[in-house]
């Protein structure tokens, strides 16, 4: 248990920090799934919306400290290999 002011303090924040990260991680994993719904259903429009969506919500979550971008780049990366496929697939 934390003692001194600041430490309490810290604890505090770090509480408020972590409830913040969570909420934003869970965003980002409700969207992947949106997308992933809207992948299997086969709508080469709708998959690239929801693909736009998907960057949008990791970029903004990697310009936080609560994702590394480079973990938020990899994520889009793969996320758009699928949509491509599809493309292709349609195509």
């Amino acid at each position: 248990m934390a003692h001194s002011l600041s430490a309490k303090k810290r604890v505090r924040q770090n509480a408020k920090r972590r409830m913040i990260n969570r909420a934003r991680k869970r965003q980002v994993k409700t969207q992947i799934k949106r997308f992933e719904t809207v992948l299997s259903s086969a709508s080469v429009e709708a998959a690239s919306e929801q693909y736009r969506l998907v960057a949008q919500k990791l970029d903004k979550v990697a310009a936080t400290s609560t994702m590394h971008k480079k973990t938020a780049a990899r994520k889009k990366s793969r996320l758009a290999r699928r949509v491509n496929s599809l493309k292709a697939t349609k195509a």
